[in-house]
């Protein structure tokens, strides 16, 4: 998660239930390789401790008691001036009151007031004090001036009520900084569409004709490509992955279907990488009813399904991504299938991976990648996981956007 890495994040905790949720956020940023200082407010410490977060991010965890410590002259503008966000989650209605109207009378308010980096706000509160006139208008306040507010989501509140009020889940929010801080990468202002799963061909209406792709490699590609800037149209057969934060899903089913969503989204796109492991062969008849044991054994006849690579190199250069990456998963003969495709699909690279590999095949966490150029030119990834390579693969495919 190189987005992440080495990045300074200071997390401020106010007092709300939800407090212990940032305990999970602050785990999650410092295992992508952030450091995390966090900063209680005294009423947030009425539902967690110091330890808890000092416990998860490997780091000091700051309280009330450090503004009027030793190093009070020159803390919070430490924190403040080396930060590369400050995301304040859960913030309760009444910090979000102070930093709207610039008061700094805590460590974490003066810390705001002198930070240079971006603010993000995670609202947390009960019934009806979001939706109130106060709050929002110190909230339009605050995106006057820039700040990022994330939710809040509607739910059961801890008074009992439902509304709006609930602050977003750890990894929801933790989706969204990877955003923020990835907004000015090498892809920042290109549009890529990225496809993802295997299709799913049906038989009749309860058995469909399908492969063993998980879409993992296509999830990991366009969380990728977001941590580099670009915006993601993700093009994806149902699966039980978590939509990464800021791609746009478009859901499909059949190979047909992709193959329409693809030539529609393609158009004003900078990049298209094929990932999805798209049948070759559907059955040429549906059966309108379940097909029975009674029945007997049914004589299935298949038809080619279509060639969506082969329908983007035919379509007019005004329609066709500057940049188009297919995927080749092969059980034999792995370069020589490969270059075919490259060559008849006019790729400007093609990533190869043999499926019959040890760590290589669907579902798995990782991948063996040969990436394959126009003109010969060759790359052997080692076995590496599928985040890697899907990193591997976008800085190519900036590289080429930037030829």
């Amino acid at each position: 998660m190189s987005v992440l890495h080495g990045k300074h994040i200071v997390l401020g905790v106010t007092g709300s239930i939800a407090a212990f949720k940032a305990a999970d956020l602050a785990s999650k940023l410092a295992q992508a390789g952030a450091q995390v200082d966090v900063i209680l407010t005294p009423a947030a410490e009425k539902f967690v401790t110091q330890l808890t977060f000092q416990s998860v991010t490997g780091r000091r965890a700051y309280t009330e008691a450090d503004l009027w410590g030793g190093e009070a002259h020159v803390l919070h503008v430490g924190l403040g001036h080396s930060a590369d966000l400050l995301v304040i989650a859960p913030c309760t209605a009444n910090t979000i009151a102070r930093l709207a109207h610039g008061l700094a009378d805590n460590l974490l308010t003066v810390t705001a007031l002198a930070a240079t980096s971006p603010l993000v706000l995670a609202p947390a509160m009960d019934g009806g004090m979001f939706d109130a006139p106060a709050t929002q208008e110190n909230l339009a306040a605050l995106e006057r001036r820039g700040a990022v507010i994330l939710g809040p989501a509607e739910g059961h509140l801890a008074s009992g009520l439902a509304g709006r009020g609930r602050m977003l889940e750890p990894s929801e929010i933790f989706g969204h900084l990877r955003a923020i801080l990835g907004r000015s990468g090498r892809l920042a202002g290109k549009k890529l569409v990225i496809t993802a799963g295997g299709t799913q061909e049906p038989l009749d209406p309860v058995r469909v004709l399908a492969n063993r792709s998980s879409g993992k490699q296509g999830y990991a590609l366009a969380q990728a490509a977001l941590d580099s800037g670009a915006q993601v149209c993700l093009i994806t057969t149902p699966t039980a992955l978590s939509a990464p934060v800021g791609a746009r899903l478009v859901h499909i089913l059949t190979a047909e279907e992709m193959k329409d969503a693809v030539l529609a989204e393609i158009v004003g796109t900078d990049a298209l990488i094929m990932a999805a492991a798209v049948a070759d062969f559907r059955p040429k008849h549906a059966a309108a009813q379940k097909m029975k044991k009674g029945d007997g054994i049914p004589q299935i006849e298949l038809e080619l399904a279509p060639d969506i690579l082969k329908a983007v190199a035919g379509a007019a250069p005004a329609k066709r991504p500057r940049v188009v990456v297919g995927f080749a998963a092969e059980s034999r003969e792995l370069i020589e299938n490969a270059a075919e495709k490259l060559k008849a699909k006019k790729l400007d690279m093609i990533a190869a991976n043999d499926i019959s590999v040890e760590g290589a095949g669907f579902a798995g966490e990782t991948n063996r990648v040969t990436l394959l150029f126009p003109g010969g030119r060759r790359e052997d990834l080692p076995l590496m996981s599928k985040v890697e390579v899907a990193e591997i693969i976008v800085e190519h495919v900036a590289t080429l956007l930037e030829g």
